[in-house]
């Protein structure tokens, strides 16, 4: 299958997955969750804990990527996620009483979790964030970042916009106190070079959002584009744009069955992919080289997946990976 086009950025992933590949996970293992690296002397066993809603595609394909690395590599990764800060920094707790060997986590919310996190550092757990917060994985002790850069991903997607014509944009936030969802907005107003105007929803309430944004469409009629921020908001603003009678574009950040539909149908312009396999399954390679040979990847700055543009030029080469629930 031909390589995407069209990349903002490139993520050199295969050798670092290879190099992991080639050690048997027999011969080492990992050493107690406080031995912080080393010469591993048992089965290693990773806790990964996300934001992510139940029932929220994007992160079921993080769920893939941790879990295939474990297969893989044959390490014990355990998945979970709450979308409630304070719950999740309870399941870090949990994961830190439990003397796993390593953390996988991503911080939405830095500040709820600060304190969870540098309790793993500190008890000689190493940590690799994802996804959001890695402007401060490293202040927290954590010993790398795998995602995307919020910002300059939303910088592509303004650009996109601008090529496109667009001059009006709503950008939808569909999780209050998300910093990489507000950093995707600043960064699209910067690609379009013009303002944004913010539309908070509810990833819990798709109903309800897409009646939010159909009520901002018809209150506004220069609106001629909106950006959602999630692959499920992207489906309700493409049915609130056929509420509200009018023509805007829609464009999405994520991937899943709709969204490839929809670019496929002309329904949505483009979607920006921050290929979350890629954050689900990178940091369980991290752990283990760490916990095997105390390799750090990166070299203090983030390891990231993305961003790519999917359009109506390559959708095609990405629908059976969708479908298969890797991309």
């Amino acid at each position: 299958m031909p390589a995407p086009r069209r990349l903002l950025a490139l993520v050199v992933a295969a050798p670092l997955v290879l190099a992991a590949c080639t050690t048997d996970s027999s011969d080492s293992g990992g050493g107690s969750g406080g031995s912080g690296g080393g010469a591993a002397d048992g089965d290693l066993s990773f806790s990964v804990i996300t934001h992510g809603s139940a029932g929220d595609a994007f992160w079921d394909v993080v769920q893939n990527g941790a879990e295939a690395a474990g297969e893989d590599l044959g390490i014990d990764v355990d998945y979970q996620s709450d979308g409630d800060p304070q719950r999740q920094a309870q399941l870090i707790e949990a994961a830190v009483n439990s003397e796993v060997d390593g953390i996988v986590v991503s911080m939405a919310n830095p500040d709820a979790l600060e304190d969870a996190v540098r309790s793993a550092v500190e008890a000689g757990i190493p940590v690799v964030t994802i996804n959001s917060g890695g402007d401060r994985s490293g202040e927290f002790g954590a010993i790398g970042h795998v995602g995307q850069d919020e910002e300059i991903a939303g910088q592509g997607a303004g650009r996109e916009l601008a090529a496109a014509g667009a001059q009006n944009v709503v950008c939808v936030i569909h999780e209050p106190g998300n910093i990489g969802l507000e950093q995707r907005c600043a960064g699209a107003a910067q690609g379009l070079g013009a303002n944004v105007t913010p539309l908070q929803v509810d990833i819990n309430d798709i109903t309800g959002a897409q009646s939010a944004i159909a009520s901002q469409l018809q209150g506004d009629a220069t609106v001629d584009a909106v950006l959602t921020l999630n692959s499920a908001v992207a489906a309700a603003a493409v049915a609130a744009a056929e509420d509200a009678g009018t023509d805007t574009q829609v464009a999405t950040f994520d991937l899943n069955e709709d969204v490839i539909s929809g670019i496929q149908d002309g329904s949505i312009a483009f979607a920006v992919d921050q290929q979350q396999y890629e954050q689900g399954y990178l940091p369980i390679v991290m752990l283990k080289l760490y916990a095997e040979n105390l390799n750090t990847v990166g070299g203090g700055q983030p390891v990231l997946t993305g961003p790519g543009i999917v359009d109506a030029d390559n959708v095609d080469e990405i629908a059976d990976l969708a479908s298969a629930g890797t991309r």
